[in-house]
């Protein structure tokens, strides 16, 4: 009976990935050339140090932030992501390691001065885990960034998962990171333009946590 859940759960990988291979092949830029606002808002105010940028698609905030001078270790398990990612950091004359993995398989070997989560929605027992690795790879001081759709977006059309479960809101990821201190949490309307897929009214949750 394991053996076929092991499968089970392949399959299903296999399948998502081939999904988002073809999406990613298809469409130039899936969620546009530039990087994700809050995320560029947040890096005015920061010194560039270490950064892991997990579900990162097809680079543009790696690409973005390595032009500042952040280190920047970037993973997604979509090779033609990676390769388009790799081919715009050329393009633009920066440096940035993007390894090729799933997250339920992700084990951080370094630790960060900045965790940036954008749009990374996980089933519930995966999104616990995964984001307990997380807080377990952040450097003394460092901070985790994250925009996700929050609750409501049930009510919006600009994107995100469709099962609710995968939704999140400032009291759920507070308890996914007791260890680290809320600088900020708020959910809130905005009008998104990241490309065809990410783009009108939507409902999200933007919170900024520091390590100990």
């Amino acid at each position: 009976m394991p053996v076929v859940f092991i499968v089970t759960d392949l399959r299903k990988l296999h399948v998502m990935q081939q999904f988002w291979d073809q999406r990613y092949r298809e469409n130039e830029n899936v969620y546009g050339p530039y990087p994700n606002e809050y995320f560029r808002e947040q890096l005015e105010g920061l010194k560039p140090a270490s950064l892991l940028l997990p579900a990162e698609g097809e680079g543009r905030n790696a690409v973005h932030a390595a032009a500042l001078g952040w280190r920047v270790d970037a993973f997604d398990y979509s090779p033609v992501a990676r390769e388009k990612a790799l081919r715009s950091a050329e393009k633009q004359g920066v440096h940035i390691r993007y390894e090729l993995t799933d997250i339920s398989e992700y084990v951080p070997n370094d630790s960060y001065d900045l965790i940036g989560l954008f749009y990374v929605h996980l089933p519930p027992a995966l999104r616990v885990q995964f984001h307990a690795r997380l807080a377990g790879a952040l450097r003394p001081g460092g901070r985790i960034l994250l925009e996700a759709f929050s609750g409501d977006q049930v009510r919006f059309s600009s994107g995100g998962p469709s099962d609710p479960a995968m939704l999140y809101g400032c009291s759920m990821l507070k308890k996914d990171f007791p260890g680290l201190q809320v600088l900020h949490c708020r959910e809130l309307t905005v009008d998104l333009d990241e490309g065809a897929f990410h783009r009108g009214k939507a409902s999200v949750v933007r919170m900024i946590l520091s390590g100990s």
